[in-house]
């Protein structure tokens, strides 16, 4: 150190130091010290011009780095920004051009989106000078391209330029993968030094922080458009399947539900659906939700008569943690409607106990759940659905009167299919149509003598027997064409003799029936000239079944 009271003259670092030597003869070391500086030692601190001026130099080039990363971390565009890093760093190391190149790791190739005069380009990863760099992970400074032994001149062939000397530098992400090479040709003045290896060595690393950052978003947003098609996608699909639209039927009764669902669409009035198994209750429920303000939000359906009662009060009410061993916190269905629609399936089979625990929900918009101490407040909307006479059950005892009145704001029942007759045709190839689709076969239709034997059909189990009906016809039915043989023989049959249970029919009905089966004998007869075994076929029938029809109804005297 300089002795106390000498001048120091100071300048900007760094600097070159010179020290100049102590006298020959003279001590520089004292007893009980360890070392000390002898009085006649000066040291003088000047300032190197030439190293002075090449590291200011350096210095304003890294802060210029700094100032462009902040720009580059901001940019999302990835084509924008690789065409930034390119002329910034042709810019900073005073070269001709700059390339940027992405590794495809599937293919194996380096690709250049970005060559500043050129246009995009793909090679073999192996190749050149930043194949070698992205191989070894080093920095190559290629002073005279000519005759280095890495250098490929197939880009300079194709885009009609000649590389004089380069420099280039590996890219890497944040675990310290492989995801490209950087480099930059010709500088102006002589070849790329040492202190330019650093420079884009430090600029390197800064953008693949950019880069990987920009091809994250990238891939986020390709994700997000993604999730948002399919979203809108499965959005009309369930618009179009449960909508009101989906509702099938020109008949009276099917058109007065419809008119009634359009007329509660802007209120959110509980609604009772009464009506047979299979007549498509779940379906109005959901056309219903659809058709409100509340079809953005959850549609969550609970079929009362699946769950015991031991279990039901934790589904629809929820259950804290701990009541149990092993029980785990779980919300209720009530919590998992809440801003949407519940649908209570089979509400008419719910025990009293139960019965009352809905009532004290609906009534005060709150649910607490199983074990738990808190009330937890709710928005729902109930939707509520039986194919029992609740009117009947009420009297009976069996279900709560108030309950009932609280829930039978709107009353809608659903059309059985016998009442519907006249639109069977248009539902069961509706049926077949969304069965071939979902199934994958051709297109099918129904022949005439098929429609005529579905229309003869009791069909006790409603709409849902004739789609399982139509499912059966896709897959099994051999050609394009369905006639009433490709029909299960239950349909075929059932209708056919005499029934022991006709409490379905009423007398108008069975006239028809009737008449509609006696004049479609008469014509197969007549067809097939009276060959009463050709007939059966075209009808769906058997021989003997033929046979029988035409001794009940007096048809076809002449013999065969």
């Amino acid at each position: 150190m300089p002795e106390p009271g000498a001048t120091v003259q100071r300048t900007d670092l760094p600097l070159l130091f010179s020290l100049r030597r102590p006298e020959p003869g003279r001590r520089d070391r004292q007893p009980g010290s360890r070392w000390t500086v002898a009085p006649v030692n000066r040291i003088d601190i000047r300032p190197c011009p030439v190293v002075e001026a090449g590291m200011a130099d350096f210095s304003e080039r890294l802060l210029a780095i700094l100032d462009i990363c902040r720009e580059l971390n901001a940019q999302r565009d990835l084509p924008v920004l690789l065409d930034r890093i390119a002329r910034e760093a042709a810019r900073l190391l005073e070269a001709d051009r700059a390339s940027v190149f992405l590794l495809d790791d599937e293919k194996h190739e380096l690709w250049t989106q970005v060559a500043l005069g050129s246009e995009p380009f793909r090679f073999d990863a192996r190749l050149g000078v930043a194949g070698s760099a992205l191989a070894t992970g080093a920095t190559l400074n290629v002073p005279d391209a000519r005759i280095d032994p890495r250098f490929w001149p197939g880009i300079d062939e194709r885009f009609g330029y000649r590389t004089r000397n380069l420099l280039a530098v590996p890219l890497r992400d944040h675990t310290g993968r492989a995801m490209g090479a950087f480099e930059v040709l010709n500088r102006k003045s002589g070849a790329f030094t040492a202190q330019d290896e650093r420079l884009l060595e430090a600029f390197a690393g800064q953008a693949a922080v950019a880069i990987e950052t920009a091809q994250l978003v990238g891939e986020l947003e390709r994700h997000r458009d993604e999730l948002r098609s399919e979203n809108d996608r499965l959005r009309h699909e369930v618009e179009d399947r449960f909508s009101v639209r989906a509702i099938l039927g020109s008949s009276s009764k099917v058109q007065k539900l419809v008119r009634i669902i359009e007329q509660i669409r802007d209120t959110l009035v509980d609604v009772l659906i009464t009506g047979e198994s299979g007549t498509g209750k779940e379906l109005v429920a959901r056309a219903i939700h659809q058709s409100s303000a509340r079809a953005r939000r959850p549609f969550v359906a609970l079929n009362c008569a699946a769950l015991p009662e031991t279990l039901l009060e934790s589904e629809l009410f929820g259950i804290e943690k701990g009541v149990a061993t092993g029980v785990d916190r779980k919300a209720g269905k009530f919590e998992e409607a809440s801003g949407g629609t519940l649908f209570l399936d089979e509400i008419g089979d719910l025990g009293l106990a139960a019965q009352a625990k809905i009532l004290r929900v609906l009534e005060e918009r709150n649910v607490r759940r199983v074990g738990g101490r808190r009330s937890i407040p709710v928005d729902v909307r109930i939707l509520a659905a039986t194919n029992k006479d609740l009117v009947a059950e009420v009297k009976r005892g069996t279900f709560r009167a108030d309950l009932y009145y609280r829930l039978d704001v709107i009353h809608l029942g659903t059309v059985a299919l016998r009442e519907m007759r006249e639109d069977l045709p248009l539902l069961a190839q509706h049926f077949l149509d969304a069965a071939c689709r979902e199934h994958r076969r051709p297109r099918k239709t129904l022949r005439e003598d098929a429609l005529a034997r579905l229309r003869t059909h009791p069909w006790p189990g409603n709409v849902r027997e004739l789609r399982n009906e139509m499912q059966r016809v896709a897959v099994l039915a051999p050609g394009r064409s369905v006639g009433a043989g490709d029909l299960s023989e239950e349909v075929r049959t059932v209708g056919t003799e005499p029934s022991t249970d006709t409490r379905h029919l009423d007398g108008v009905l069975r006239e028809r029936v009737e008449a509609l089966e006696r004049g479609m004998i008469a014509e197969a007869l007549a067809t097939h000239r009276h060959n009463r075994q050709r007939a059966a076929a075209a009808l769906g029938l058997s021989r003997q079944g033929l046979l029988n029809k035409m001794k009940r109804y007096g048809v076809g005297t002449t013999p065969a």
